[in-house]
């Protein structure tokens, strides 16, 4: 296929505002490739060039794309700089300035090596040698082709094609139908790499596919728990659970083979190199050579075993000063699963014998790194309470209740795994993880910091869209507003992106990538928002949010609470009207949970103080707890 063939797909599909015309194209676009170009197009599609958990990246910002658009099309930097305020996006900068020159017939497989080789370059010098590998590049082919080729590298595409399109585009072009999505599904919750399950989809077809096995070095997406509001609630839904602390940390898995370890967050990055003195425990005290867990790492106080909130072990995740970060924050790494062990898949095993396995090839002491998570396995009512409120006192966020004869589900939200997380003085009693889809300027002293309330939607994965929830205008600090508008408008745009479901329209639109956590005092119907709205029936809103916890690194967009959780929770929270099906469990039990402002402490960096005083309120709640 020519690169130019599959520029003009991503018009077609940028042009069209209904996701099954997307599903199409995209579908005859891998259709019609050869079988070596399917997985370049697979990860072009998605703006990337390699799975998420390989560390391929461009590493070329705005100044050095602009750079490269001068050398390529022998105009100014000022010029380029001129014409992207005007046009707002480099592409659209670059298809102008390539104009109707003549070009070659570069192939898909060709510019994709071309583009891998600029990514790879690393050095003395790299960041002149990747703009003069892509001046080149720009040179050889056509104005539509350089638009996507600049987005590509800028990493915005602006397609608005998420996973969940992708894998029903090669269900569709593969298997022969969009309703076996869920064999190609299947797949990439065992391996998230889109090249490879185009791959496999088209070479062995919904059989292969259903064989998926997990792999050392590839990460499988997680197991996501449901939520209910009480131990009574759990237990009439599971009957016998297995009840764990819910940590406020870091959630990661680890991947062993000998003395080699990987690390990947949620979102399937390698962060191996961030949590050091993770790998050695594992290293050092697992009796297995190759084996794949998953737990929570969480900062703690070695001296008082006092947990600290997610923002501290958050300082954790660092690419530099890594050993000095270790020393002052200490981690402790709390295994809650044991999913692959000395070359057998365990996901479909359930999960007590899972966790007896784990036991075995994980011994611990109390100054270990690392440790199996505490669990008990009941079902009487007081017992589960027993365990959520010991929990609580100790500081942590509450419990998770699985069923002990379940699989490993992975990618999937369900309730096998449930969560009880402690109350808060407020009708709604839990936090909600939302992905910023834009902001408005604000009136008054927020004019001056130029954000005054943030914009925020939940996900619905089947139509692969993001829908309002919340104008978000309370929480952060006056330094907070600014670091948000400043990671903000890195991803602003300047039309509603693709995935974006909105009747209100912000001051600036951004990409849905930030997520925040969010609490409000309960759900409430709303003409304004879109979350969970058919037809001519109001939606669901947040009333009164405010932001608890500034930008969840370790969540993507899709992350992000999801529209039917929001309506299971405006179930929970007792309200009287109808929203969709029956309501689950009885009435909520609640752990008051004080609030106050945070306080900033003297002394040290910025970063740290936000840490020390997030800290300083979560002890002062445990103690008033």
């Amino acid at each position: 296929m020519w690169l130019r063939e599959l520029a003009d797909g991503f018009a077609r599909m940028e042009e069209t505002g209904s996701r099954l015309e997307m599903v199409r194209v995209l579908a005859e676009l891998l259709e019609a490739a050869a079988e070596e170009e399917r997985a370049p197009i697979a990860y072009l599609v998605q703006g990337r060039l390699r799975p998420a958990f390989e560390p391929v990246r461009f590493g070329m910002g705005a100044a050095l794309l602009r750079r490269a658009l001068a050398a390529a099309y022998g105009v100014s930097e000022a010029t380029v700089s001129r014409r992207y305020r005007e046009a707002g996006d480099l592409g659209t900068v670059a298809e102008a300035l390539a104009g109707s020159k003549s070009a070659e017939r570069l192939g898909v497989d060709e510019a994709y090596d071309a583009l891998l080789a600029i990514a790879r370059v690393a050095g003395k010098g790299a960041q002149q040698r990747k703009v003069d590998g892509l001046a080149a590049l720009l040179r050889r082919i056509g104005a539509r082709e350089a638009r996507y080729v600049t987005r590509v590298v800028q990493g915005r595409l602006r397609l608005g094609v998420g996973d969940q399109t992708l894998l029903e585009a090669i269900a569709a072009a593969a298997l022969g139908g969009r309703g076996k999505k869920p064999a190609v599904e299947h797949a990439y919750n065992i391996r998230p790499d889109v090249g490879w399950v185009a791959e496999t989809a088209f070479q062995g077809g919904e059989r292969a596919l259903r064989a998926a096995a997990p792999a050392i070095g590839v990460p499988i997406r997680p197991e996501l728990a449901q939520r209910l509001n009480s131990a009574e609630a759990i237990l009439e839904r599971l009957g016998t659970v297995q009840a764990e602390p819910k940590y406020d940390g870091f959630r990661l898995q680890l991947h062993r083979r000998g003395d080699e370890i990987h690390a990947f967050s949620r979102r399937l990055e390698d962060v191996t190199g961030m949590f050091p003195d993770v790998a050695e425990a594992i290293r050092r005290q697992l009796e297995i050579d190759e084996a794949i867990l998953e737990g929570e790492a969480v900062v703690h106080n070695p001296e008082t075993g006092e947990f600290l909130p997610f923002q501290v072990t958050m300082v954790r995740k660092r690419k530099h000063h890594v050993a000095e970060m270790a020393e002052r924050y200490p981690l402790r790494f709390f295994v809650f699963d044991l999913l692959y062990a000395e070359g057998e898949a365990l996901l479909a095993k359930p999960l007590a014998e899972r966790r007896r396995r784990l036991v075995r090839a994980l011994p611990y002491g109390p100054d270990d790194a690392a440790a199996v998570a505490e669990a008990i396995v009941t079902r009487k009512v007081d017992e589960l309470q027993a365990f959520f409120d010991a929990m609580v006192e100790r500081g942590l966020e509450g419990i998770l209740a699985k069923r002990p004869d379940a699989p490993y589900h992975a990618g999937a939200r369900n309730y096998d795994w449930i969560k009880l997380k402690r109350g808060f003085q407020a009708t709604l009693a839990d936090t909600i993880d939302v992905v910023l889809v834009g902001y408005l300027k604000g009136r008054g002293k927020r004019a001056a910091l130029g954000i005054g309330s943030l914009l925020g939607a939940v996900y619905d994965p089947d139509r692969d869209r993001f829908r309002t929830v919340a104008k978000i205008g309370s929480g952060p600090s006056q330094a907070e507003w600014r670091e948000l508008r400043r990671r903000l408008d890195e991803d602003a745009v300047d039309e509603k992106p693709r995935r974006v479901d909105s009747l209100i329209v912000p001051d600036v639109w951004v990409e849905p990538r930030l997520v925040v956590t969010v609490l409000a005092d309960e759900i409430t119907r709303s003409p304004m928002h879109t979350c969970g709205k058919e037809g001519k029936e109001p939606g669901y809103a947040l009333r009164f949010p405010r932001l608890t916890d500034m930008i969840r690194p370790d969540k993507a967009a899709e992350d992000a609470t999801t529209e039917e959780e929001i309506l299971e929770m405006y179930r929970l929270q007792g309200a009287p009207e109808r929203a969709g099906r029956r309501t689950e469990g009885g009435a909520a039990r609640r752990t008051a949970r004080p609030g106050g402002r945070k306080a900033r402490r003297k002394g040290g960096s910025k970063a740290e103080s936000k840490v020390q005083s997030k800290a300083g309120r979560s002890a002062a709640r445990k103690r008033a707890a």
